[in-house]
Parts: structure tokens; C-alpha cells; sequence
């Protein structure tokens, strides 16, 4: 059976592992490594032999642990099962957490969530029971919480089904987010592939102080770097402004690096992680880091792609949104964007918690602020809301006292889970299309991502500022130079928050919410109800057919920003995620159509008729065409779900041609057995019309490097060849022609 925890025995052989990858991998390349550079080549399948070549060779890595979150793991241990093996190959747990829907409190949104969801819990638990997974039940917390309380070590490399699974990152680990035929691969005992990283330098001088917190390094980086600044490339902090952030800080800044587009952050390892370590009853994993520091902190003259550098002295706390985690604003610049912009000025929620901001410290320094207003007779103005990350955060806040104090000012303590940050946020304050504003210490503001309202308008800020916020009820609120007037009449300024990085006392685990898998899985069976709603077992997607792709017609032509959110909302979606018939009819229905302007509202080029997307994908379905999708930048951007690229396969999609994609998302449509490509002059996007007819030629001589060509049939008669770009190496073709990589994996 497959070690679940990250134990003693375990992390020394990853180290010794390490140690013999990079002897061979420093005799090879002969300069001085990055941090990112030792773990990556230090899980090498064959250092030896693989080519090493930043932005440009396709590495087969060997990943320490797979972790997956209640949403995705569903379709991922759906796949699982089909590739036929006894357990999974490497440690992997399942984390009961997206949902769980937020609305009045914990205690009744959890029996609600339990009750409503019992079909899929029992499904997950089972599943983990028989293929040796560890299972956390509902109410312990996020996933990336848990993971860096009880399995992220430094010097490790572990994938999720989570685009923030980087959370990791803050101990010192490359943590990488992926679709679930990526954690198929590796728990089916594989290679896992991934695009040799470029190597972003964030050099940290100074020290963090007064308002200014650890959430503010990335929200600043998020405004220099966009929303896909990060893409293809591993960020790595460094410096000795270092060592003025806490481990869980870290974790935080690591966590929202996937707001950057970033494949991971990490921090190098140093007495904070030790610290934090120890703090979590992993004394010897703390020595042993110690033991082999060697490997985990970059070599003296190694060189990045780009250096950043941020003087965190001069740092000031920012403010992003709405509505994209890149509009920055320092605070002292905030107050005037709001009138100027014309915001909502009147704050109606702030939202603290969440997997990127709910350590012992975020809760420390939120209750500082919110002792303060209550010794001056006041309240929250605004509704304000608390997540716990994990039920060893809820249990120790409850303890020392911190609770207490949120719930005084008029917090509503939430469900140790996601809640409002993916959308499970079942909101009474305000009708959908009401303009309103929210501020959250989440990491991502999308338009109608947390309560399915685009007027929402949603900014993003450390726990602290969200707080100040939330007690005076405007965002125009300055809590660094402007006062509040006290029950008394009196006007005081709030002091800058204040707290301890962890607990004096040992953290207290409180339920005990894990299941561990059975000694022996052959007897324990997974049953699908063929009648249900919620769950499907998978049937393999078609291979290809050996020709060129011709008279396609164009499903949609999305214009601007189209994520992950766009193309599989989640929300109240997220209760199909293991049906894959049912979810896809989401398919699309947030993308904006270029030709109409319109959401859900797109051409049937068969009968010229109006229809939803999922209805009109179908009907080309039914009809036996194949279709396109047409992107504008950044394609993809957002959450790891795998379903966003099962859909459009399911559905009869073919490919999808954009001007660039996300890196997640570009991967999984290749897993899938879709087409990711990419225009090679971005300007081709204008030339497509809405009756246009697609054909894709080049297939059936396709090669790693070589372009194919995209013919576009318009309605008079003539046509543009456009040339299309792809990023597919021999092994990724092999997945096309043989329909998914899962098909192929069963070939073998």
C-alpha cells in the first residue's frame, strides 16, 4: 500500500534521491542551480539522459505526492478506475472541500452540504478506500491548508487538482497545479511531463512592517507581471527580506503566484519552514530539511530569465480588482480610483479566510483590528465573514480567544471550507445585477465568481485591510490616515495590526476529520448508480481518424477574457462535476460572442437559428459535424478543472484556436484529445466570420515544430489560410491520435 503521510523515512529518500539527480544533472550542466532547478532536476525520471533546456525540452519528472480537492478529484478517480490498476503508485489524499455551500454558518452548512452531497462523499470516500488514498471528510478544511499542516516539505515536488496547489511553495516545495489525467499519470506510476520552467527572480530586500503583509508582495507582483506575466515560468523569492515573512506568509504570496499565471512560486528553505515544522509535529522532517539545506536554498551566481526586485520597507498595502486579481492599487491611491472609476463605495461584505489567507497569523493580525473597534463600542458596518482554512485553524482561533472576537464585531463564522471564493456563497444581501461592491482576502475576483452576480464588483486585499473595511463600511476607507468615531463620539485612528506568527500553545487539531484507506482495497467496492445525477462512469473518448479536420463550423468566437470560469462555471455546477453528460451543459455559457456581443447566445450555422451553446454544440453533435472554438489571449486563464477541456470533447469539439492559451488549460485540452492552437499572427482572430467552415490540414503529417494550416471558408465564397501554431511534442501527439491520453495509457 502507498505511504499516505510525509514520513521521516520517506522524505530522507526523496532527499537521497535528490542528491544522486543532481550529482549527474551538476556534472551536466556545469554552472550554479536555482532552487526551482535543484527540486525539478532533482525529481528527474532520467537525469542522465533527458535534454535540460529552460522554456524548450519536455521533462518526465517524478513527483513526490498527488493531492485533489472534492470537485475535481471526481473526474480524476472516475479515470482512475478506468486504467484498471489495484492502488495508486505514489502517496495521494483526497480533500472534501469546494462543496460545501456558504450561507448562514458552519454547523448548519455543513449538515446541509453533508445531506445534499452524501451521494459524492460516499462515492470519494470508497474510492480512497480501495486505491490507498487518504481521505479528509467534509470540515477539514481546504486543501492547500491541510496539505502544508500535514504533507508539503521542503525539497518536495507534488502535483494537484488546484491551480493554487503553489500554496505549497511557502514550504519550500514545487507544487504544481494540473487537470486530473496529469494525477492519473503519476498515481498510475508514470512520468509526469512538463515543459522545462523559465525561472522569474523576485529578489526581497527590507522588511515587512505597520499595515503592510505578506498578501501584499503578490498583489503588488500580480500588477507588474499581469495576469499571465508568469506563464511558463517558475517564480522564486529570494534575498533577505526573506526572512521577515512567516512559513504560512509565504505560503500565502506562493498561493496567488496562479493569479500570475505562474506554473509555481516557492520560497527557500530557512528557519521559518523549521519553525512552522515543528510548530505541526514534524520535528524530525525539520532536522532533516536542516540536514540536506545544501539542496534547498538557490546556488550563489545562478541566473534567472527576469529579476524582480521589491524593497519591502517601501512596500505599502494594495488593493486589487475588480473583476481581474492585476489591477493593483496602493491603498494610499485606492480611495481616489474608487470615485474616479466610480465603484461602489459602499462596502457590503468583507471576506476573510480562504485557502490563501486563513493561517494563525491572518487570523492574528484581522482580530488585532477588530479588539480595537470593539474597545471603542463598534461593530462591522458591513457584513463580514470568516473561513476557517482548516478545522486545526477553527479549533485553535476557538481556543485562544480570536473567534471570539469576530463573532463580537458581527462575524459569521463560515464552514472550514471554500465557500464564497469559488462561488459556494448562497447570498440574501443584494438581487442579481445589483451593483454592489465586496472586498475579500481570496485570491481571485473573476466577474461573477464568487456569487454568480457581474455586477459584483470584487476587490481583493490582506485580511487586515479587509477587516479596517469591513468595520468602517466603505471601501474609501484608509485605516493608515483616516479615523473612525467611536461609540462615544470620539474619533480614533486604528493601530496597525499586530499578532503571533503561530500559536504559544500547540495547535489544537480539533475533530479528527481522517480517513484512512483499508488495509486491503481488493474487497471494498465503488458503486455508481447508472441512474444517478451526480455521477457517470466515463466511456473513451473516440481516436482520430487518421485525416485532416475539414468544414468545421465555428461554435463560438469568444472575444476578451475567457477562463476557466467562462467555459465550466462553478458554483452551483459544481454538484455535476462527476457527470460528465450533466456539466456539459455548462459549456461556455459565460463566454461573450464576438459577433452578438451576448453570453449563451450563438449561431446554429445548420438552420440558422439562435440557441444556447451546450444546445447548439449538441445539435452539430447530433448532426455528426465536429466544431471549433475561436479565443481571444490567455484562453483558459483560472482553475486547474480538467472539465473545461472534457466538455467541448464530449460535446463533439475538435479544436480550439486562440491567440494564447493558459498553461493549464492547454495541457489539459491536449490530454483530452483536443486541439490546442494557437494563431501564428494574432491579427488572423479578426478574419473569422460566424458562418465561416474550418478545416484544419497538416494532420496527417503532424510533428513536434512543424505549423498546420487552418483553412477558413466564408460565406462568399472566399477564404483565408491562416497559419496555426502548437506547442505538441511526439509523445503529446500520440495522445491526439489515439483520442486521450487515458486511451493511450490503456493501449499500453
Amino acid at each position: 500500500m502507498a505511504v499516505i503521510e510525509s514520513t521521516p523515512a520517506f522524505v530522507k529518500a526523496v532527499y537521497e534521491k535528490m542528491d544522486a539527480n543532481l550529482k549527474i544533472v551538476r556534472g551536466r550542466l556545469n554552472r550554479p542551480l536555482s532552487l526551482a532547478e535543484k527540486i525539478v532536476y532533482g525529481h528527474l525520471d532520467a537525469p542522465a539522459t533527458q535534454e535540460i533546456v529552460r522554456g524548450k525540452s519536455y521533462l518526465d519528472l517524478r513527483p513526490d505526492r498527488v493531492a485533489m480537492q472534492d470537485a475535481t478529484a471526481q473526474m480524476a478517480l472516475l479515470q482512475f478506475m478506468s486504467s484498471g490498476l489495484p492502488e495508486a503508485a505514489v502517496p495521494s489524499t483526497v480533500h472534501c472541500d469546494h462543496l460545501i455551500q456558504a450561507e448562514v454558518g458552519s454547523e448548519k452548512d455543513l449538515a446541509r452540504a453533508n445531506d445534499e452531497n452524501r451521494e459524492v462523499y460516499d462515492f470519494l470516500a470508497s474510492v480512497c478506500n480501495k486505491y490507498s488514498l487518504g481521505f479528509w471528510k467534509p470540515g477539514s478544511g481546504i486543501i492547500h491548508q491541510v496539505v502544508l499542516e500535514n504533507y508539503a516539505f521542503p525539497g518536495g515536488m507534488m502535483i494537484g487538482t488546484d491551480s493554487h496547489t503553489p500554496n505549497a511553495g511557502g514550504l519550500g516545495m514545487v507544487a504544481i497545479g494540473v487537470g486530473g489525467a496529469d494525477a492519473v499519470d503519476v498515481m498510475a506510476g508514470l512520468p509526469w511531463e512538463l515543459k522545462a520552467p523559465k525561472l522569474i527572480g523576485v529578489k526581497l530586500s527590507g522588511k515587512l512592517n505597520g499595515w503592510t503583509s505578506p498578501k501584499d508582495v503578490i498583489l503588488k507582483l500580480a500588477g507588474i507581471l499581469t495576469v499571465k506575466g508568469g506563464t511558463g515560468a517558475i517564480v522564486e523569492y529570494f534575498g533577505e527580506g526573506v526572512d521577515s515573512i512567516s512559513c504560512t506568509g509565504m505560503g500565502t504570496i506562493c498561493n496567488m503566484g496562479a493569479e500570475i499565471g505562474a506554473t509555481t512560486s516557492l520560497f527557500p528553505f530557512n528557519h521559518r519552514m523549521a519553525q512552522y515544522l515543528r510548530a505541526t509535529s514534524r520535528v524530525t522532517l525539520a532536522e532533516l530539511a536542516e540536514q540536506y539545506a545544501h539542496n534547498l536554498k538557490a546556488d550563489e551566481g545562478c541566473e534567472y530569465d527576469q529579476v524582480i526586485e521589491l524593497n519591502l520597507s517601501e512596500l505599502e498595502p494594495h488593493v486589487n480588482g475588480p473583476f481581474t486579481p492585476d489591477l493593483a492599487w496602493p491603498l494610499s491611491q485606492f480611495a481616489a480610483a474608487v470615485k474616479e472609476k466610480g465603484y461602489p463605495e459602499e462596502l457590503k461584505v468583507g471576506l476573510i479566510g480562504s485557502c490563501t489567507n486563513s493561517s494563525y497569523e491572518d487570523m492574528e493580525r484581522a482580530a488585532s483590528i477588530a479588539k480595537q473597534a470593539l474597545d471603542h463600542g463598534l461593530k462591522a458596518k458591513s457584513e463580514f465573514t470568516i473561513s476557517p482554512g482548516s478545522e486545526q485553524i477553527r479549533a485553535t482561533i476557538q481556543r485562544d480567544g480570536q473567534m471570539d472576537v469576530f463573532t463580537k464585531v458581527g462575524g459569521v463564522v463560515m464552514a472550514n471550507a471554500c465557500g464564497p471564493c469559488i462561488g459556494q456563497w448562497k447570498r440574501h444581501d443584494v438581487a442579481k445585477g445589483d451593483r454592489n461592491s465586496i472586498i475579500t482576502s481570496f485570491n481571485r475576483n473573476f466577474a461573477a465568481r464568487n456569487d454568480s452576480n457581474p455586477e459584483t464588483h470584487s476587490f481583493v486585499a490582506s485580511p487586515e485591510i479587509v477587516t479596517a473595511l469591513a468595520i468602517a463600511g466603505r471601501l474609501t476607507f484608509n485605516p493608515m490616515t483616516d479615523s473612525l468615531t467611536g461609540a462615544d463620539g470620539a474619533s480614533f485612528k486604528l493601530a496597525p495590526p499586530s499578532g503571533e506568527q503561530l500559536p504559544r500553545k500547540a495547535f489544537d487539531p480539533g475533530a479528527n476529520t481522517y480517513q484512512a484507506p483499508a488495509a486491503d482495497g481488493s474487497k471494498v467496492s465503488v458503486l455508481v448508480d447508472p441512474a444517478s445525477k451526480r455521477l457517470q462512469l466515463l466511456e473513451p473518448f473516440k481516436a482520430w481518424e487518421g485525416t485532416d479536420l475539414t468544414d468545421l463550423p465555428i461554435l463560438i468566437k469568444a472575444k476578451g477574457k475567457c477562463t476557466t470560469d467562462h467555459i465550466s462555471m462553478a458554483g452551483p455546477w459544481l454538484k455535476f462535476r462527476g457527470h460528465l453528460d450533466n456539466i456539459s451543459n455548462n459549456l461556455l455559457i459565460g463566454a461573450i460572442n464576438f459577433f452578438n456581443g451576448k453570453a449563451n447566445t450563438v449561431k446554429n450555422t445548420l438552420t440558422g437559428e439562435y440557441g444556447e451553446v451546450p444546445a447548439t454544440a449538441r445539435a452539430y453533435k447530433a448532426a455528426g459535424k465536429g466544431w471549433v472554438v475561436i479565443g481571444d489571449e490567455n484562453y483558459g486563464e483560472g482553475s486547474s478543472r480538467e472539465h473545461a477541456a472534457m466538455e467541448p470533447r464530449f460535446l463533439g469539439g475538435r479544436a480550439i484556436i486562440v491567440k494564447s492559451f493558459a498553461r493549464i488549460h492547454e495541457t489539459n485540452l491536449k490530454k483530452q484529445g483536443m486541439l490546442p492552437l494557437t494563431f501564428a499572427n494574432p491579427a488572423d482572430y479578426d478574419k473569422l466570420q460566424e458562418d465561416d467552415r474550418i478545416s484544419i490540414l497538416g494532420l496527417t503529417d503532424f510533428q513536434p515544430g512543424v505549423a498546420l494550416t487552418m483553412v477558413a471558408k466564408h460565406r462568399d465564397g472566399s477564404e483565408d489560410r491562416i497559419t496555426l501554431n502548437h506547442t505538441y511534442n511526439a509523445q503529446q501527439i500520440g495522445w491526439f491520435k489515439a483520442g486521450s491520453a487515458l486511451n493511450l495509457m490503456g493501449q499500453k
